[in-house]
């Protein structure tokens, strides 16, 4: 019978801290990494929601394909919620509502149940993840703030880094000094016989940290780099940060962010993809009328990160979840300890 899932086990694999040491090492990477991350983008922690009403508009649809986990709920005369697939347009309301000004901005922990994932070394059932949001102004819509963003993000990186080395000696830096600004076109024209994962892992192994961008409209061949939701990002004005993992020797997504659609984005997006009844939504709604900042925003992975930093192999080292038998048996055999 065929596999349900994907795990690669590199050969004389010994993680670097046992389990104990694993848990408080993440306990203090994400405490230490939510304080660069703030000071970098000048934003402030507040709460949000697990679930919403999906008529509210406010659940991200993802690629478009994925089903949110949902409930009735027996004090709403059994009406639907659904468990957030991101926090996405949730924090763009929440700016709004809590007034934040231009330049400043929030950000939250998003935790996510995702059932269509295929189990592999870096996707499990659970996401868990900083949702960050910033407003700008109309004069920073463009790819110079979004790349300035990105550098700045970058630096956040770079500074854990260097706890992370001066706390545990015994972790080699894996990320370069500099990122590499390529566009999801250019790395099509560069590799035209490849699929956007191979490019990946081609530009990853050359660069080691790479921010791709533009990514959710058709590329000249007509296939898509990656999805994107029609109503959050502009996908002209977005990317995703991905680092070199060099034991799993493949392309490391860490980030996925960008700045946010505006009335005249949103409709033609949302024509492109063939979503326009979702214009009739309250969410998308204020956003034609203007009601709603503009805003730059994105998602960083909590396990990823802490996979990364503390140079695991797969998620679950990082992360409590659930697994198939036949991968916990044979990450057990790979002294892969999952928690």
């Amino acid at each position: 019978m065929q596999s349900n899932y994907r795990l690669i086990c590199p050969s004389d694999y010994h993680p670097k801290l046992d389990l104990l040491d694993t848990e408080e090492a993440i306990k203090w990477i994400k405490f230490e990494f939510q304080g660069y991350l703030s000071k970098a983008l000048n934003l402030k922690r507040v709460s949000a929601p697990l679930f919403v009403f999906p008529e509210t508009g406010l659940n991200d649809n993802l690629n478009g394909i994925e089903k949110p986990v949902s409930f009735n709920v027996k004090n709403f005369e059994n009406k639907k919620a659904e468990v957030v697939q991101s926090l996405a347009k949730w924090k763009r309301l929440a700016l709004a509502r809590y007034k934040i000004k231009e330049n400043e901005g929030l950000y939250t922990d998003m935790n996510a149940i995702r059932p269509d994932e295929c189990f592999d070394n870096l996707h499990s059932l659970y996401v868990d993840q900083w949702d960050w949001e910033k407003v700008i102004g109309r004069q920073n819509r463009n790819i110079n703030y979004l790349r300035t963003t990105v550098l700045s993000i970058y630096s956040a990186f770079l500074k854990l880094q260097n706890a992370v080395q001066a706390k545990f000696p015994q972790f080699s830096p894996w990320l370069p000094e500099e990122i590499h600004f390529v566009t999801a076109q250019e790395l099509e024209d560069k590799y035209p016989d490849k699929t956007a994962k191979e490019r990946e892992n081609l530009i990853l192994r050359e660069k080691k940290a790479v921010f791709i961008q533009g990514i959710g409209n058709n590329l000249k061949s007509g296939e898509k780099h990656d999805g994107r939701a029609c109503d959050y990002d502009d996908w002209s004005l977005n990317g995703d940060i991905i680092f070199y993992h060099p034991l799993l020797d493949c392309a490391f997504e860490i980030s996925s962010m960008g700045i946010r659609v505006d009335q005249e984005s949103l409709l033609a997006q949302a024509k492109i993809s063939g979503d326009t009844e979702r214009l009739e939504l309250p969410f998308q709604k204020a956003i034609m009328q203007n009601q709603l900042p503009l805003t730059i925003g994105g998602g960083i992975g909590q396990s990823r990160l802490c996979m990364f930093f503390l140079q695991k192999v797969h998620i679950g080292e990082v992360q409590a979840s659930i697994w198939p038998g036949e991968m916990i048996e044979k990450c057990s055999k790979d002294n892969i300890a999952l928690l």
